[in-house]
């Protein structure tokens, strides 16, 4: 029977002055020198590195990989597709006119999996500033790709091993994402919060492999509204959205207090948790996982993963970088993947996330 096809996957290298380069480089590197090629889902996997080949031969001059970087793309698992810089940039300097740059390497990975060239993409920070300062409006890889897909709604998910609880996932979707606070509640309604519990529901099904998600969903306001006398979106809002999407043979289960939920007894049997805003779901994850999170959006019509931190200007270039959120967001791409296509059936979901070493 003849080997599967490699699955190719698209990384975009990010803000060329941040540390996207960098850990992109070294996370491949590290990750033929743990798997030889052969990921565990079925076949080989090709990567498809979409930045400027010139500075990503400088960047890996830097970080004393020149060599193996070289070895990497002549052996033909590594596959650079060069677009060219708008301007020289150096680690750590930012140029608003490299901003159309960082645009094009998101629209380059999404015309290949529009294509079906691409099984899913993995991204690398960027600096929102540069590209604002460039004359675009962007808030963020999420909402920049929701328009490039056409699609209403999607849904920002973190996950993450827990080291101190057996390596126990803890997946966390949220249901706001980059607003500002006092826009939280008003931002919150009964079709929004069904519609996001539906697309959750959905990708863990489809891209995750788990046949019945169970979700837990935090409350909006300290412990949960306190029965009405600490705020109402509980009682007006969250349950009957709730309620509803119970109705639809989706497992949601809440409003919990967010401020006792994120324990490892609660979380035990949970799939996911939905919260209600960026910093109350966010902050509890990226505590227990920082470094080894990955980013997910919910919700578009093919997989992207990302690194769970920032551009890091002041690392860039300096070889002090960890790879090790770019490391989980390839595997949780391989993993996602192959549910996807149909690679994976074994019945209950492995994590998506590696729990070996990083």
């Amino acid at each position: 029977m003849p080997d599967p096809a490699p699955l190719d996957l698209a990384i975009t290298t990010g803000e060329p002055a941040g540390i996207g380069p960098d850990i992109t480089i070294g996370a491949l590197l590290q990750f033929a020198a743990n798997h030889g090629g052969n990921v565990g889902h079925g076949g080989a996997v090709r990567f498809h590195v979409i930045g400027d080949a010139r500075l990503l031969d400088q960047r890996a001059e830097a970080l004393g990989v020149a060599h193996a970087w070289a070895r990497r793309i002549a052996d033909g698992d590594v596959i650079v597709e060069d677009i060219a810089l708008g301007v020289h940039c150096e680690p750590g300097r930012l140029d608003a006119r490299n901003g159309h740059y960082v645009l094009a390497l998101l629209d380059a990975a999404v015309d290949g999996l529009r294509t079906g060239r691409y099984a899913a993409m993995i991204t690398a920070p960027v600096q929102k500033s540069t590209i604002n300062d460039a004359g675009v409006p962007f808030s963020g890889h999420t909402e920049y790709l929701a328009e490039c897909a056409g699609v209403p709604r999607v849904v920002m998910m973190l996950a993450g091993p827990q080291p101190a609880h057996d390596n126990a996932m803890l997946r966390v979707a949220l249901a706001t994402t980059h607003l500002p606070l006092r826009a939280v509640p008003d931002a919150l309604n009964i079709p929004m919060l069904v519609e996001t519990l539906a697309i959750v529901d959905a990708d863990l099904r489809r891209n995750f492999g788990i046949a019945r998600p169970r979700i837990l969903v935090t409350g909006l306001n300290p412990h949960a509204g306190e029965s009405g006398h600490m705020g109402r979106e509980e009682i007006d809002v969250i349950s009957p959205a709730l309620e509803q999407a119970r109705d639809a043979d989706i497992d949601a289960r809440g409003p919990y207090p967010a401020d006792t939920l994120f324990q490892p007894r609660h979380l035990r049997d949970a799939d996911c948790v939905l919260a209600m805003y960026h910093d109350q779901g966010l902050a509890p994850l990226k505590y227990g996982t920082f470094g080894h999170g990955v980013n997910i959006t919910l919700g578009l019509p093919f997989i992207r993963t990302s690194v769970d931190h920032g551009t890091a200007l002041d690392l860039a270039g300096t070889g002090r970088a960890e790879h090790g959120s770019m490391i989980e967001a390839i595997r949780c791409a391989i993993t996602m993947a192959g549910h996807a296509s149909g690679r994976h059936s074994n019945g209950r979901a492995d994590n998506g996330i590696s729990n070996g070493q990083h």
